[in-house]
């Protein structure tokens, strides 16, 4: 009976703090300091929240491990929930914070959704730019790793220069991308490629490096050519480390791609959180701080699920 009446609270758990969140939200009176939004965004939002939730708890009871995945997060979205509610209580209905560098989760939220097409596009943008670059970079990145850490000779004359331009902070080649590049754009995808550049390398060559040379051994003794062992035994071997190249390649990708949007951009997800701060309008700064988390924490996510399909044998080792 305990047991049920524990699973009944957490499930409940979610729920209620939603609805705290409503009687702070209309029992409380406003501060009179925040500008007077048209309609209640945040609630709208916070309803979809809930009916997605009750969606995704109707399907759990069909989908068993998804359930147990679900049940066990419960208790932390009622964290951000509750943590939401007392923020907007913070802000909206005291004046104890700066009014301009603090927007209440009305006017975000009403930000998000009145300018939703106009977000959608600088966030196409962005993808555009971010996979050029991330593409040419992992290109680059894997074959110049490969190289270094299967060929000594390759590796004499590479690896002092991978050494003295790989630790260069990515932001400090912006002057010289753009005085080289005729366009803004070229410089731009170049600049994202080279900090996927670098931890795509060093990550491959390290990976490349530590595989033992008993497999390299076995198979020459099999008849195997030179590609037969760098791509069927070196790189399946070393895919942990490629993999982990990877992540730290999304991570610089990311930042590098907000530094250069706001640099002589017209659009784009960096250049619409510059131009919201420089116009005053923190709530658009916000707002594009939110897109830009979750587009990141996405595309992680998409990666180490991509990484348990293809290691299944190191599955769950590292976890996101």
């Amino acid at each position: 009976m305990n047991k049920k009446l524990k699973t009944v609270g957490t499930y409940a758990l979610p729920f209620l703090a939603a609805l705290l969140s409503v009687v702070l939200y209309f029992a409380l009176p406003e501060s009179g300091k925040q500008k007077k939004m048209p309609a209640p965004f945040y609630i709208w939002f916070l309803a979809a929240a809930v009916c997605a939730l009750v969606i995704a708890i109707v399907a759990g009871c069909f989908a068993k491990d998804f359930g147990k995945k679900l049940y066990g997060k419960l208790p932390f979205y009622t964290g951000i929930i509750t943590f939401l509610a007392l923020l907007n209580t913070l802000v909206s209905k005291t004046a104890l914070l700066p009014v301009l560098y603090f927007p209440s989760l009305d006017k975000i939220c009403g930000l998000l959704w009145t300018q939703k097409v106009f977000l959608l596009k600088n966030l196409l943008f962005s993808l555009g730019l971010l996979a050029q670059g991330f593409i040419y970079g992992l290109a680059v990145g894997f074959f110049t790793g490969l190289a270094l850490g299967y060929n000594r000779h390759v590796g004499y004359w590479l690896n002092p220069v991978t050494k003295f331009l790989g630790p260069v902070p990515t932001t400090a080649w912006i002057p010289l991308a753009l005085s080289v590049f005729p366009t803004t754009h070229g410089a731009n995808v170049f600049l994202i490629a080279f900090a996927v550049w670098f931890p795509v390398t060093l990550m491959t060559a390290s990976g490349i490096q530590s595989v033992s040379k008993v497999f390299f051994e076995v198979s020459e003794t099999l008849g195997a050519k030179t590609l037969f062992k760098v791509f069927r035994v070196a790189v399946p071997a070393s895919l942990p480390q490629i993999f982990l190249g990877l992540f730290y390649g999304i991570v610089s990708s990311f930042a590098t791609l907000m530094a250069v949007e706001m640099n002589g951009n017209s659009q784009g997800i960096g250049w619409y959180i510059n131009w919201q701060k420089s116009v005053m309008q923190y709530d658009g700064v916000y707002a594009g701080l939110i897109i830009i988390a979750i587009l990141c924490s996405f595309i992680l996510t998409l990666l180490f699920k991509i990484r348990d399909k293809v290691m299944v044998w190191q599955k769950g080792v590292i976890r996101w």
